[in-house]
């Protein structure tokens, strides 16, 4: 396997467990660790995006252009942002995955044109 086979698979793997690791029984409804957190009043949120920081950090060691840089930083701070809403931003965690759109980002990035 190729180490950026590896390191994709190792944030692929950590996306899913904070974006979609678990589902709502009876419901087509993924959630992670991300909108649980996210209940925690005053930091949960943060705990969030300093593991969405990481998986942006990591990706950012691939010589990604600028605008997916922007995109990337852009996905967190909206999750965080409107994360930090109570209820709505709950809510809202549990459809915006920002952690999976940022390694779907990463790895249309490393497929190329």
């Amino acid at each position: 396997m190729h180490k950026n086979d590896t390191r994709l698979a190792e944030l692929e793997n950590l996306a899913s467990l904070m974006d979609a690791r678990f589902i709502i029984p009876g419901t087509n409804i993924h959630f992670g660790l991300d909108s649980l957190v996210g209940l925690i009043p005053g930091i949960g949120d943060t705990i969030g995006l300093a593991v969405s920081a990481y998986i942006v950090h990591r990706a950012m060691q691939h010589n990604l252009p600028r605008h997916i840089k922007v995109r990337m930083v852009t996905n967190i701070a909206i999750d965080w942002l409107i994360g930090a809403v109570p209820v709505v931003g709950d809510l809202f965690d549990v459809k915006w995955k920002a952690n999976i759109r940022n390694v779907e980002l990463l790895r249309r990035h490393l497929r190329g044109p």
